[in-house]
């Protein structure tokens, strides 16, 4: 998880924001590249106070094309140019959405986002050096991203839930008539090691001479867990999974739920407070320390409720979301000059009443 996508990780504003955040389009700032084109770069789409090249195109398709190609997937053909028509949306969205931010909106946003990248850097200095070099991009560049990417969500989030209203009792009611939704599984509660076995630039296997020796350290690592060190100095002076490395590689999860099937079955075995032999997943070779195992229990309504009130929030907004996009489109007198580019399908679906 990024850390822009921890900001937006709860109920409410993953169901609120589903066209704009869940997607993988907006991956291309809107700010204009300040590269030199030795091409043509026509302008595709005009609206109040900006305009949008074929090149910003270009370059959200890459990365949404790179996207899927590392989740195992790949765009048809058939398909390339209602993706590129929704990629072209998106800017536009992102643009006028941009422009609707107020002052203290982005400066306030602009302290959460350097706040999170000195936190990952101080955490984890040579990952976060890698993932940075990983984008291709400056580290001012992968900042402004960052920034316009929240602000967007910001500002459509502001809009969209404004006026809607959500009582205790109707919090209540929903707790009450779901009881299914927040049953919880038997969990286990570890603590991890991950020596990986991915280049840090590619994501790629490392070569078997480099793999041996990650295994060989990973095996010292675990006998000096089992030796009685402390394991959350271990973790943070070894550990190569950033997600869980600044909270002493602790998770807590269910059976079928997030972990790769070698961590999980790992985990389920162990007793409290034993060590596992190594676990070679595809992220590379991991030592476990099961913590406690939690029983089957339910989510007590008093640590639901926000969650809950967000959901039905959310809910009501997203009734309206679609049309509310294509006022603000139809406001900012959008215009789209690459007919190869509109999205006759969106169009149809979004087209405001009148």
């Amino acid at each position: 998880m990024t850390m822009i996508q921890k900001i937006f990780r709860t109920l409410g504003v993953a169901a609120l924001a589903l066209t704009l955040v869940q997607l993988p389009f907006a991956a291309r700032a809107v700010s204009a590249d300040t590269s030199t084109n030795l091409f043509a770069d026509p302008v595709v789409a005009t609206g109040k106070g900006f305009e949008i090249k074929l090149s910003q195109v270009d370059d959200s398709f890459l990365n949404y094309s790179a996207a899927e190609a590392a989740r195992g997937g790949s765009i048809p053909d058939a398909d390339r140019a209602s993706v590129r028509a929704k990629l072209l949306d998106h800017l536009i969205i992102d643009h006028i959405l941009l422009q609707m931010a107020t002052p203290d909106e982005r400066t306030e946003t602009q302290k959460k986002v350097d706040a999170a990248i000195n936190e990952a850097r101080t955490n984890s200095p040579a990952a976060f050096d890698a993932q940075v070099k990983a984008t291709g991009l400056t580290l001012d560049q992968m900042r402004n991203r960052a920034v316009e990417q929240q602000l967007c969500r910001q500002v459509l989030i502001r809009e969209t839930t404004n006026g809607i209203t959500v009582s205790d009792a109707e919090v209540k009611k929903f707790y009450d008539d779901n009881p299914s939704d927040f049953e919880m599984p038997e969990r286990a509660h570890v603590a991890h090691i991950l020596i990986s076995t991915l280049d840090p630039l590619t994501q790629s296997p490392l070569p078997p001479d480099q793999k041996k020796e990650k295994e060989k350290l990973a095996g010292e690592i675990r006998s000096r867990a089992e030796n009685g060190e402390d394991f959350a100095k271990l973790v943070k002076q070894y550990s190569d999974d950033p997600g869980s490395k600044d909270k002493g590689g602790e998770y807590t999860f269910a059976r079928n739920h997030q972990m790769v099937p070698e961590f999980e079955a790992a985990a389920f075995s162990l007793k409290t407070n034993q060590i596992s032999d190594l676990v070679e997943t595809r992220y590379g070779y991991h030592i476990i320390k099961l913590i406690e195992m939690l029983p089957p229990s339910k989510e007590p309504f008093a640590e639901a409720s926000t969650k809950i009130h967000d959901y039905l929030v959310a809910q009501q907004a997203n009734k309206g979301l679609d049309v509310y996009l294509a006022k603000l489109k139809a406001n900012a007198d959008v215009k789209i000059l690459d007919q190869s580019l509109v999205d006759v399908s969106a169009d149809k679906a979004t087209t405001p009443a009148k």
